[in-house]
């Protein structure tokens, strides 16, 4: 596959101590020759989120969303996506949980026409791992399973940050969540599609809810209730 411009995707909320190095590891990460796009969503932060991404106004590369108030990541996710014009978009959280130093690994499957999807997975490979929240990391793996055995697939992480697609996968998705459910609902859906989809490895420095961690065990839930909803309603 031939790609000239990627799109990344970047939803934050309240996370004013990261956002900016973030998004400096984004314009740093080598792709080689391939254009970045780089699409900021402050979700409606009460911190000074928006006041840490004035400078990048500047970058001809970088846009900038400012919601008036909080909607959630998917909802973020939605508006990020009817500005990309990449040919691939990847998917990446502001709070500095995964290296956008590994985009060439996420990318390659997809550049060399092996897969339409990529999902990056926290649990395969020998890449480094804080070691963090046994409770969080069970849950991830029980909500795994039951989504492999609602869509038949036999993903390791499937409510991983990285989700890594085609322009034309983000044609098909006509997202509906505005929270925590995009992840199961972009599982489902790709797993209805005539899509190639592969997992690589990658790093992950996990932070606890004391550090800014936002989802909990009522997300979990949801989760569950979504990969039903959009593999039998």
């Amino acid at each position: 596959m031939t790609v000239s411009k990627i799109s990344i995707i970047i939803p934050c909320y309240n996370e004013e101590n990261t956002v900016d190095k973030l998004i400096h590891m984004v314009l740093l990460s080598n792709i080689g020759k391939i254009k970045k796009e780089i699409i900021v969503i402050n979700d409606g932060s009460t911190d000074n989120t928006r006041q840490k991404l004035i400078k990048f106004v500047k970058y001809k590369n970088i846009k900038i969303i400012n919601k008036k108030k909080n909607e959630g990541k998917g909802a973020a996710i939605k508006s990020g996506l009817s500005k990309a014009s990449g040919d691939i978009v990847i998917i990446q959280d502001a709070d500095l949980e995964y290296n956008p130093s590994e985009y060439n690994l996420l990318i390659n499957p997809i550049i060399k026409n092996k897969a339409d999807v990529v999902f990056g997975s926290r649990f395969i490979g020998g890449k480094e791992h804080r070691v963090l929240l046994f409770w969080h990391m069970l849950g991830n793996k029980i909500l795994t399973l039951i989504s492999n055995m609602v869509t038949n697939l036999n993903l390791t992480d499937m409510e991983t940050c990285y989700k890594v697609f085609t322009k034309n996968v983000a044609n098909q998705l006509h997202l509906k969540e505005e929270r925590f459910g995009f992840e199961p609902e972009f599982t489902t859906k790709v797993a209805k599609m005539d899509v190639k989809i592969f997992e690589v490895g990658i790093s992950y420095s996990g932070r606890g809810y004391s550090e800014g961690k936002k989802i909990n065990w009522k997300d979990g839930l949801y989760a569950l209730w979504c990969l039903f909803k959009y593999k039998f309603l």
